[in-house]
C-alpha cells in the first residue's frame, strides 16, 4: 500500500530493485547446465574423461552399452543425479536403487569409479559423478562407432536413493502404453521412446530378462506368438535352454558391437529380445518412425538418437546449490 504515494519513477526503482533481488536470490540455489561448465575450474576433466573411455572401451565395446543403461536408469529415477551410485548403508536404513531388482544386472560401477579418481587426482571436490556418468556414456557410445551429441555439464550429485522409486524406470517387460507413460512422465515423447530404444543395437543381455517370452508367456507353458517361432527354437536351442538360464545373448546378433540400425532390422522381423522391442510394432506411429528409419540413412538415426539423448540426460537436473559433489559415487559426503 505504501506505493501509492511514492512516484512512478520510485516505484519503478523498487521494482527494478525487487526483480533483481528475486534473480539473485534465485541464481544463487539453482543455474543452468552450461558446455564447457569446467573451463576454469578443471579444464581437463572432460579430456580426462575422453582418454581413459578411448583407453579402455574399444578393448570392451559391450561395455558402452552398460553404461548407457545405466545413465538411462539413473535419469529415470530423481534425474540424472548419480543416485544410482549409492550403496545401502546401515545409516539410512533403506536399500538403494543399485539395490532393486531392475538394476541387478548393470555393469560398469568400477569404470565409473575409476575415472573420479583421475578427476579427483586432478581437481578434488569439483567434477560430480552425474556429469561423470553423462559424458563417459556419451564418449563410450562415440568409442563404438555411434553418434556424438552435446552434453552440457554443471550437475549435481543427488543424496537419496531409494529402491522403491526403481519402478519408474521403463520394463523390458512393458507394453507400449506403459512405456509410453513412463517416458512422458519424463518429458520424454513417442519418437524418444522410439530413437532410445535403438541404443539395444550394441551390448548383451541374459536369458533371464526374456525367457518368459519362450517359455511361458501367459502362464500356460506358451511362447510369445509376436516373436518369430524360427528365432525362438534357436534361442531354446542353443542359448536360453531353460526359463531358468543365465546364459548371455547378443541383443542384436551378429552386429551387438557396432552402433547401427540393425535392431530395428530385427525389431521389423519380430526378432527383438524383449517384449519392449516387440511393443513397438503394436502402435502405428512407432512401426512408421521404425520404417523411416530403416529406409533413411544411418546419419539420420544419429542425429535423432543424439537429439533424444540431450533431452534424455537433462532430466529434473540438480544444479547450483542443490545436492552436492561427491568425494566417492557411491557414498554422500560426510
Amino acid at each position: 500500500m505504501i506505493l501509492l504515494h511514492l512516484s512512478k519513477m520510485e516505484k519503478f526503482s523498487h521494482y527494478v530493485i525487487f526483480i533483481v533481488f528475486v534473480g539473485l536470490v534465485i541464481g544463487t540455489s539453482r543455474a543452468d547446465l552450461e558446455m564447457n561448465f569446467y573451463a576454469k575450474s578443471c579444464p581437463k576433466a572432460e579430456k580426462i574423461v575422453q582418454d581413459y573411455v578411448n583407453k579402455h572401451i574399444p578393448n570392451a565395446p559391450p561395455l558402452a552399452a552398460a553404461l548407457i543403461r545405466m545413465h538411462f536408469h539413473d535419469c529415470f529415477v530423481r534425474g540424472c543425479d548419480a543416485s544410482l551410485l549409492l550403496n545401502f548403508t546401515a545409516s539410512t536404513g533403506n536399500q538403494t536403487e543399485r539395490d532393486s531388482v531392475p538394476n541387478r544386472t548393470l555393469r560398469g560401477f568400477d569404470f565409473i569409479d575409476r575415472v573420479k579418481n583421475l578427476l579427483e587426482n586432478e581437481c578434488p571436490g569439483i567434477v560430480s559423478c552425474a556429469d561423470i556418468i553423462a559424458l563417459v556414456s556419451r564418449d563410450a557410445i562415440v568409442a563404438t562407432g555411434g553418434p556424438f551429441w552435446r552434453v552440457p555439464t554443471g550437475r549435481r550429485d543427488g543424496v537419496i536413493s531409494n529402491a522403491s522409486e526403481t519402478r519408474q524406470i521403463p520394463s523390458p517387460f512393458s507394453n507400449f502404453s506403459t512405456l509410453e507413460t513412463d517416458f512422458a512422465n519424463k518429458g520424454l515423447n513417442l519418437t524418444d521412446l522410439v530413437v532410445l530404444s535403438g541404443a539395444h543395437t550394441i551390448g548383451i543381455s541374459q536369458c533371464s530378462s526374456f525367457s518368459r517370452r519362450l517359455y511361458n508367456f501367459t502362464g500356460v507353458g506358451d511362447q510369445d506368438p509376436a516373436m518369430d517361432s524360427e528365432y525362438v527354437a534357436n534361442l531354446k536351442a542353443n542359448k536360453c535352454k531353460s526359463i531358468n538360464s543365465t546364459t548371455i545373448v547378443e541383443m542384436d546378433p551378429g552386429s551387438f558391437r557396432t552402433f547401427d540400425l540393425s535392431y530395428y532390422m530385427l525389431v521389423l522381423k519380430r526378432r527383438g529380445l524383449f517384449h519392449s522391442d516387440a511393443a513397438l510394432l503394436t502402435n502405428s506411429t512407432a512401426r512408421s518412425i521404425i520404417t523411416q528409419l530403416v529406409q533413411g540413412s544411418l546419419k539420420n538415426f544419429y542425429q535423432e538418437f543424439a537429439r533424444s539423448m540431450e533431452k534424455m540426460n537433462k532430466i529434473e537436473v540438480k544444479t547450483g546449490t542443490d545436492g552436492e559433489i561427491r568425494k566417492h559415487c557411491a557414498v554422500v559426503n560426510s
